[in-house]
């Protein structure tokens, strides 16, 4: 209406307002009302923004390593930038009248380029893949004290790196590499376990044969100790049938010192009978048989005369007409028998 327009901005846009071609107010989140013929309006966007990329340099090794990441960037100073790049909108639509908001980032994804190439060409390719985190770390810092970056009035909030890995064709070359070493180190493994298999194995026999060897030592030990008890057993058995031998020799000696002293002692009495024999038969010489008789038959008992009767009686039957032996003498001398 009358060529006034109300403008209201975000937080995070920094607007500056100028009237004439002189800045007249400036601030984030403003709101306003302007006359649009004599006014012209620069926003700043103020919050965090990134700038991805994606870079492909060579190694110290002449590898080619494709890094890819992203960095992360916030206007600090806002009037600063203002002055070096043109953030012009058009009231209408709201949009950029130029391209050098578009730009901002290309010109922090050049200074990372720069600075990659910087880092990669004191690298081999091994040693660049693996630092993805101290390159993005060098990054940061020497883009941040850039004197670019200083006078646009920039921060570096962050760069990270996505991927950092070689072409398609070194990649392959590399794992044709990895996958001998790989294969060495499977054929490395598979030896190693065959090797402690067969000194397991050798380890299980050795103690197989050990076991073995300390059973004959035992086994060993027992027949000796058997053996000796044997041989033990056969002198104490042997002792004993030496003693019992000893015993019977000196019990047959006792026996036959006992059958010559009986013998002796029988050749003494029949010494001494013969001799009261001889005596005898001297002081009978030239006596009557009658009173030799007479003489034996003293002492005799009732029975041993009448047998002696009988037997003179039995001697002269010639002379003897009748005898007459009543029962009761026959029985008296059965009696006298029993």
């Amino acid at each position: 209406m009358f060529g006034f327009r109300f403008f209201k901005f975000q937080p995070n846009e920094y607007v500056l307002r100028y009237k004439h071609g002189r800045l007249f107010s400036e601030g984030a989140g403003a709101s306003f009302w302007a006359f649009m013929p004599g006014t012209t309006l620069e926003v700043v966007p103020t919050g965090s923004m990134e700038a991805p990329f994606f870079v492909e340099e060579s190694t110290a090794d002449y590898q080619a390593i494709a890094v890819q990441g992203q960095i992360v960037f916030q206007v600090r100073e806002p009037g600063a930038v203002a002055r070096l790049l043109n953030f012009s909108i058009n009231p209408m639509t709201r949009s950029y009248v130029s391209e050098d908001p578009e730009r901002l980032g290309q010109r922090l994804v050049n200074l990372v380029r720069v600075e990659i190439k910087r880092c990669l060409e004191k690298m081999g390719m091994d040693e660049a893949i693996r630092s993805s985190e101290q390159v993005s770390a060098s990054i940061m810092g020497n883009v941040q004290a850039n004197a670019e970056v200083l006078a646009l009035g920039l921060e570096i909030l962050g760069v990270s790196i996505l991927a950092n890995k070689p072409t398609k064709e070194t990649a392959r070359a590399l794992e044709a590499n990895k996958r001998e070493t790989v294969l060495k180190m499977a054929d490395e493994a598979i030896y190693e376990r065959r090797n402690a298999s067969i000194v397991q194995e050798r380890s299980v026999k050795e103690n197989e044969l050990n076991t073995e060897i300390a059973m004959e030592l035992k086994k060993r030990e027992i027949r000796e100790t058997q053996i000796e008890a044997e041989r033990i057993l056969q002198m104490k058995e042997h002792e004993l049938r030496q003693a019992e031998l000893d015993n019977a020799i000196v019990l047959e000696e006792k026996r036959s010192r006992l059958v010559e002293l009986n013998v002796e002692h029988i050749r003494v009495e029949a010494e001494a009978r013969a001799f009261e024999l001889s005596v005898m038969v001297k002081a009978l010489a030239g006596t009557s048989p009658q009173v030799i008789q007479a003489l034996a038959a003293s002492g005799m008992q009732p029975a041993q005369l009448i047998a002696q009767a009988f037997q003179v009686l039995a001697e002269n039957t010639g002379k003897i007409g009748q005898l007459n032996i009543s029962p009761d003498l026959l029985q008296q001398l059965l009696k006298g028998e029993e």
